[in-house]
């Protein structure tokens, strides 16, 4: 069975070298819509598949990142990062250009790491991410599945090189929440939220 977790946020970038020079060329933004899809062959003591409320937690926490932030992607040049730090609190440093379809890898990247660390409490069993949609537009949308994420045509991401502003890691409920992600510590889940 798959459940769906939509979740919103607002960000700006630029997509260097693609084909539409408006995109390319200027800074502009977004009204997101993310969907985490969720799969298990299994029902928890609630006979659900994963309670909706543990996804505003780590979950939630960490999409929310994005929202009105900047999504930079670090191989851009220098000046113009150092800009955008020095006049926004809010901002992703991304090891890859900040596409939707890249976007839907990094995420896709995060959000597994926080469900395959995380312990659960309440019979939750066979738990695991099987997609991200993130809908840059009303119109258009990229979706990442487990095969994307080791795809070396698509470029691997090395998450050692995701950076999140001190603004950012500051409203975080776990200030090591991404720590812990890097170094698979364990996240624990409330038996009631």
């Amino acid at each position: 069975m798959i459940i769906r977790k939509l979740f919103k946020f607002e960000n700006a970038h630029i997509v260097r070298n693609c084909s539409t020079k408006r995109c390319s060329q200027s800074i502009h933004g977004h009204s997101y819509k993310v969907e985490i899809l969720i799969e298990s062959n299994f029902l928890d003591n609630g006979q659900m598949v994963y309670d909706f409320g543990l996804t505003k937690l780590y979950i939630k926490d960490m999409i929310d990142s994005f929202d009105h932030s900047i999504s930079i992607w670090s191989g851009d040049d220098k000046s113009y990062i150092e800009t955008l730090k020095a006049f926004s609190k809010r901002w992703v440093e991304l090891p890859v250009s900040p596409s939707a379809e890249q976007l839907s890898r990094v995420i896709f990247l995060l959000v597994d790491k926080i469900l395959n660390q995380t312990k659960m409490i309440n019979g939750e069993n066979g738990v695991k991410l099987q997609s991200i949609i993130v809908h840059e537009t009303d119109t258009g949308y990229a979706q990442c599945f487990r095969d994307d994420i080791e795809n070396i045509n698509m470029g691997l991401i090395d998450i050692e090189k995701v950076i999140f502003s001190d603004e950012i890691v500051h409203e975080w409920r776990d200030k090591l929440m991404f720590e812990k992600i890097k170094s698979k510590g364990l996240f624990e889940n409330p038996k009631i939220v």
